[in-house]
């Protein structure tokens, strides 16, 4: 079934107003010009420069190791792609908790030097002050709640969070707060679908999830789980709509062969 993209850019009151019409919003990563291209023809509502680029672009083991100045750097290429789609970038680790002025001040950096339309911020009441003095500063702020993979080192892994009461207690109270905040978005990850459908009840805030249900105002993925790109990653909650990587490896195969056999590039691909 083809999507029908409307021209104008979605913007963070348009969301809110899917919320309210009960229309579900579609979100996924991008880290490249060229992919962000497509996903935004497709009809993307957000795409997301998530950290996970420290993953699918650098190699690394775990969020922990990207930069700010790294993070610019691949959201110019997606800003650049992004003709309908609201773009948000992954404030890194380290990037905001040390205090409020430098949350600020890098928020500020990543939205004038990649053109971004926002930021996301991994936590809850503990990172309230940043939060507010973003949105005071006319910042856009979404919020990220459950597994927060940037505090893999503390969680001890990237388990189901929330699953006892009063983690689930906090994780609603978090919820709130961050909406009261100003938040124009939540993330959700990874917690039990009935305590999603609820904070998505609770706040007036959309509230995108992954591995968090159905209940929630809309749904994000990795860009290169979806695509079946990334083999060795298979959660409950991720559907690969794509499988890519045979298609891409069997295309390389063939290239490597047609160059060693010499027949290519071919008479007809010759000047």
């Amino acid at each position: 079934m083809s999507v029908h993209v409307q021209n104008t850019r979605m913007t963070t009151s348009r969301l809110r107003m899917m919320k309210q019409n009960g229309e579900k919003i579609a979100m996924l990563t991008s880290y490249d010009f060229t992919l962000a291209s497509l996903v935004d023809e497709a009809g993307i509502d957000i795409i997301l420069v998530g950290d996970s680029g420290s993953n699918i672009v650098c190699g690394n083991q775990n969020t922990l190791p990207i930069t700010v100045d790294e993070m610019i750097f691949l959201t110019r290429g997606v800003v650049r792609a992004a003709k309908h789609g609201l773009v948000v970038c992954d404030m890194p680790f380290g990037s905001y908790q040390v205090s409020t002025e430098d949350a600020v001040r890098n928020a500020v950096r990543i939205l004038k030097e990649s053109g971004c339309d926002g930021v996301k911020l991994e936590g809850g009441e503990e990172i309230l002050p940043q939060i507010k003095r973003m949105v005071q500063a006319g910042i856009p702020v979404m919020g990220h709640l459950g597994l927060t993979p940037q505090s893999v080192n503390q969680f001890g892994g990237y388990g189901l969070r929330a699953k006892e009461k009063a983690e689930a207690d906090k994780l609603l109270r978090d919820a709130k707060l961050l909406d009261e905040a100003g938040c124009f978005s939540i993330v959700l990850e990874k917690i039990p679908a009935a305590l999603a459908a609820q904070v998505t009840k609770a706040v007036s805030c959309p509230v995108i999830g992954i591995g968090a249900g159905n209940g929630c105002d809309g749904q994000v993925l990795v860009l290169h789980d979806m695509l079946g790109l990334n083999q060795g990653f298979q959660p409950k909650f991720l559907r690969r709509f794509a499988q890519l990587a045979e298609p891409v490896k069997a295309a390389v195969s063939e290239y490597v062969s047609a160059v060693k056999d010499c027949t290519f590039p071919s008479e007809d691909e010759q000047y």
